[in-house]
């Protein structure tokens, strides 16, 4: 192609995509944030040997081929350069040491850890009938690099309590509670809570319920997390430790019979005397009654009758107990009859909580006799086979009584 002089020289958009105008690698723009390198997390902050040494072995090769092209020098103010290299050169060297870094990823994820952990121990006293429930401390990690509660208040820390409550059951009839602890976010109770009255059915179809929640005063307590232990798993007189991920809030079941619903337990004691031809009926204590008070608490006092009742004088009532769910009454009370009529009466037993100025409420029940079962059955038939001997047992009371009129 001719040129004329002082004309400008043309070129066609064919030759100048034929024209390489980037021989070299296209560099990255950089950015300020370029100029202050990140580390790998984990990595301790100083840059390490692989670091340096890779570092030193790129600016030798790069100075060493400055002089026969200098479009592939590359300065070291290039932190693409410069660390590039050392990171492939680290995360191989990690590969073969992975079990040395934790992965703190895994726990933003997984929501039974990020809710937290709970150190408890259970022990079931068989002789006694009781179920003791150690709770020791709670440890639930806050994402990365703290561990303790999930933050519940404002300030950035929690007013931790524990609640137990034993499942299937009524909702105020059996739960128990931790003190609260403030402003903490490691919780340790070392405190001990027991339930009395616990039989070997309940130990088979029982299931412990376990939550820690956040107190606040002003507003609605907050649910932290909970776990659940089915009774069975545990032997009896033999201590099991748990430390257990907490959860998040599951539904209760509620289509069990509403009139079999528990309201608590009462230890009842039966001896039949043949110096003195009568029933000795013993009321022992009560325990994890309904709260049927605002207050929360109930004021309870146990009423006894044997029926078929026609003079109406089998009626016995012991002393009331003032603001209490585990209330101890220690009191017996005699019917004289033969012991030939025994197996044609049944004995009605029923907890009702006294209020003043109005009828008083009624909290649950239970009869024994022959008419009776399970082991309401199994008592009274005990009682009729070993004269002169007292024996005790814990009994479920329920909101229904067949026979009973629920008036005081």
């Amino acid at each position: 192609m001719t040129q004329r002089k002082g004309e400008k020289t043309t070129i066609s958009i064919q030759e100048h995509m034929a024209i390489d105008v980037c021989p070299g690698p296209i560099q990255p723009i950089k950015q300020i944030s370029d100029y202050f390198p990140r580390y790998p997390r984990g990595l301790p902050p100083t840059v390490p040997p692989v670091l340096i040494r890779a570092s030193s072995l790129r600016s030798s090769s790069a100075s060493h081929n400055s002089g026969d092209d200098p479009a592939c020098s590359h300065t070291d103010d290039d932190p693409g350069r410069a660390f590039g290299g050392a990171a492939a050169a680290l995360s191989h060297a990690a590969t073969g040491k992975k079990e040395e870094e934790p992965d703190m990823e895994g726990y933003d994820s997984d929501d039974s850890t990020t809710l937290g952990t709970l150190d408890f121990s259970l022990l079931y006293d068989q002789e006694n009938n009781a179920l003791h429930c150690t709770i020791n401390k709670a440890k639930l990690p806050i994402p990365r690099y703290k561990k303790g509660l999930k933050p519940m208040d404002h300030n950035g820390l929690s007013d931790p309590y524990v609640k137990l409550h034993l499942l299937p059951g009524a909702s105020k009839a059996n739960k128990l509670r931790t003190k609260t602890l403030r402003n903490t976010l490691n919780p340790v109770w070392s405190e001990t809570l027991t339930y009395y009255g616990i039989t070997d059915e309940d130990m088979v179809r029982k299931t412990l319920r376990i939550s820690v929640c956040d107190e606040d005063k002003f507003r609605h307590n907050e649910f932290i997390g909970e776990t659940r232990i089915p009774l069975k798993k545990l032997k009896p007189n033999q201590t099991k430790n748990f430390y257990n991920c907490l959860e998040k809030q599951l539904p209760i079941d509620k289509t069990d019979d509403k009139s079999l619903e528990e309201r608590g337990r009462i230890m009842i004691s039966l001896k039949y005397s043949s110096q003195k031809s009568g029933l000795v009926v013993g009321i022992v204590r009560c325990a994890h009654l309904a709260a049927m008070d605002a207050n929360g608490f109930s004021d309870p006092y146990v009423k006894t009758y044997l029926k078929p009742d026609e003079n109406k004088k089998s009626k016995h009532k012991t002393a009331v107990k003032k603001k209490t769910l585990n209330p101890e009454f220690n009191e017996e009370f005699f019917y004289e009859i033969k012991y030939a009529d025994l197996s044609k009466k049944t004995l009605e037993v029923t907890v009702w909580d006294y209020d003043i100025g109005k009828s008083n409420d009624f909290i649950g029940g239970v009869s024994l006799g022959i008419s009776a079962n399970g082991e309401r059955l199994k008592h009274w038939f005990d009682c009729l086979k070993n004269k002169d001997k007292k024996i005790e047992r814990w009994h479920t009371l329920t909101n229904e009584l067949p026979g009973t009129t629920f008036n005081d």
